[in-house]
């Protein structure tokens, strides 16, 4: 396996991490990943503090390997990030400016505390906070994107204004990448789109076809699926956003996350999941980049072990060479 500053840190063997993907992302996920040595990260978001506690039990029962729970800073709840931060490992934010009082919630409980950041800036601003580590998140990611710059000028510019472990995100779903991003000094990395197609996800199977059919210039960074929550930039399919202009306003069908059914209207930001009724290909179908390489449905496991062992022939060649 690949040894670096962040699998030290968390206590991982293998310097990937899966990103929360709400609705997504399955317990079940997570233990998978983290049963291979890698990261797996619980979404907070839309879940009840029971529901956030219940799953994070199911996981210490699931799995001895190292998860988290990931919260979308505009949807905090205050009670759900103390069970977070004393049920997990780790507790990590994203899409707010970092905010101190927050990183010393978790971190009193015991919680090592990461966050995802779209610049250099906002980079130094967590780790002044009291960050353990930070997320480089590039433009070429799916779902929703914090910054503007594509992944590999960002993690150059990020790895120049902290001392932190640094992951990288953002189109990553391949051996190659991940060499890549580690032979640029990244710790790890942090994939999204490639998990969304696994036998453990909650994907709709309508989304996972779409994924597999998709190229990377069938995505497109946009503000269509604001419903919830405006002024919040975030790449999806295109087909998706074609599908619901062809729909008129009002609901488009019915989701369900976290136990609970939601009513999704047209351009609403929730994706569609296994059980969801109505239109699903006119539902957010987030997307990164990334999907120009994913071709199959496979177990998160497997991808781990592959995406490492991969990586790491990869590097072993290169310093021989």
């Amino acid at each position: 396996m690949i040894d670096t500053s962040f699998t030290r840190l968390v206590g991982a063997t293998a310097p990937i991490q899966a990103a929360a993907m709400p609705g997504v992302t399955t317990v079940e996920l997570i233990a998978a990943v983290a049963n291979a040595g890698g990261l797996g990260m619980l979404p907070a978001t839309l879940l009840t503090p029971e529901t956030l506690a219940a799953d994070l039990d199911r996981l210490s029962r699931e799995t001895t390997g190292v998860f988290g729970v990931n919260f979308l800073a505009p949807f905090l709840e205050p009670e759900a990030l103390g069970i977070a931060a004393q049920k997990a490992r780790i507790v990590e934010f994203f899409y707010g400016e970092p905010d101190p009082a927050w990183v010393r919630d978790a971190r009193a409980h015991g919680a090592l505390v990461g966050w995802q950041v779209g610049s250099p800036g906002e980079a130094a601003a967590a780790e002044r906070a009291g960050c353990d580590y930070v997320i480089a998140q590039g433009s070429e990611a799916g779902g929703h994107v914090r910054g503007v710059t594509s992944l590999l000028p960002l993690l150059s510019q990020v790895l120049d204004a902290v001392h932190v472990p640094v992951l990288a995100a953002g189109g990553i779903a391949t051996p190659r990448d991940l060499a890549a991003v580690l032979a640029c000094g990244a710790a790890g990395a942090r994939l999204g789109t490639r998990f969304a197609a696994t036998h453990e996800s909650a994907a709709h199977p309508e989304y996972v076809e779409s994924l597999l059919a998709a190229s990377a210039g069938d995505t497109c960074l946009t503000e269509a699926y604001s419903g919830m929550w405006p002024n919040a930039p975030h790449r999806v399919l295109r087909s998706a956003i074609a599908a619901a202009e062809a729909l008129p306003d009002g609901p488009v069908g019915e989701v369900v996350i976290g136990g609970r059914k939601l009513p999704a209207t047209r351009f609403s930001v929730v994706c569609p999941t296994v059980g969801s009724t109505g239109h699903v290909r006119a539902m957010a179908l987030y997307a990164g980049e990334s999907v120009a390489n994913i071709r199959s449905v496979r177990p998160a496991g497997a991808i781990v072990t592959e995406l490492v062992a991969g990586a790491e022939e990869i590097l072993r060649r290169r310093s021989q060479s």
